[in-house]
């Protein structure tokens, strides 16, 4: 990616509407998103998330929360993980990597009745912090995989209601990828996933970020 690609998108993630990691954890506390993943929510840093959009508009920003049309949410997200004290030098503070991440659909196929949930829209591994092509080697926040996704950007489709997404970052454990593929790999279902366990089956350890977005189905609100 040419730097003047990538220079709009860095000043919009780092200045981005999240800036507190306290709001963050209180707007996943009212979602009731720890418990209903049986997780513990502590994060340390902000995951910001941005959805690329067609042609010249930029990307979307996922404020923790944000209520967005599905067609908004096509394209695989990319990521950033920001320390809100140090913004512009983030990957000082947060490492360089590797990270996990992940997102999943907590209210499938209707949130009174979710008895599909998880779906696994998302998960990666070997993101590191990207280094920008300039002189000295400036590390940017964006995060860029090194391997391919483990599961491919699945676009949000909400059967009825209005759903949380939910993306998690964690720190890579060693062995991560070699162990991985015994739990979630080509052929297992992306339905009625548990995350909880999954963090448990490969030593993810909790969440470092989070953030999550609202999409509902215009058809069946």
């Amino acid at each position: 990616m040419k730097l003047w690609n990538l220079v709009p998108f860095l000043i919009t993630a780092v200045y981005a509407q999240d800036t507190s990691i306290a709001a963050v954890k209180q707007a996943f506390n009212n979602a009731n998103i720890p418990t209903d993943l049986k997780i513990t929510f502590n994060p340390k840093f902000l995951l910001e998330v941005a959805l690329p959009q067609n042609g010249t508009q930029l990307p979307i920003i996922v404020h923790t929360g944000i209520q967005l049309p599905r067609e908004e949410t096509a394209i695989t997200p990319i990521f950033s993980l920001i320390d809100p004290a140090h913004p512009l030098s983030s990957p000082s503070t947060t490492g360089p990597g590797p990270f996990v991440i992940a997102a999943v659909d907590a209210d499938a196929p209707t949130p009174e009745d979710p008895t599909n949930a998880q779906v696994r829209h998302f998960l990666g591994a070997d993101f590191f912090t990207r280094r920008l092509p300039l002189e000295d080697g400036i590390e940017s926040p964006v995060l860029r995989n090194r391997t391919a996704a483990i599961s491919e950007w699945r676009q949000p489709t909400p059967g009825g209601g209005n759903h949380r997404y939910i993306f998690l970052a964690f720190n890579q454990p060693r062995g991560f990828d070699e162990q991985v593929g015994n739990f979630v790999n080509a052929s297992t279902p992306i339905q009625q996933w548990d995350i909880a366990v999954f963090m448990q089956e490969v030593g993810l350890g909790d969440p470092i970020a989070g953030t999550f977005m609202m999409v509902a189905n215009p058809n069946n609100p």
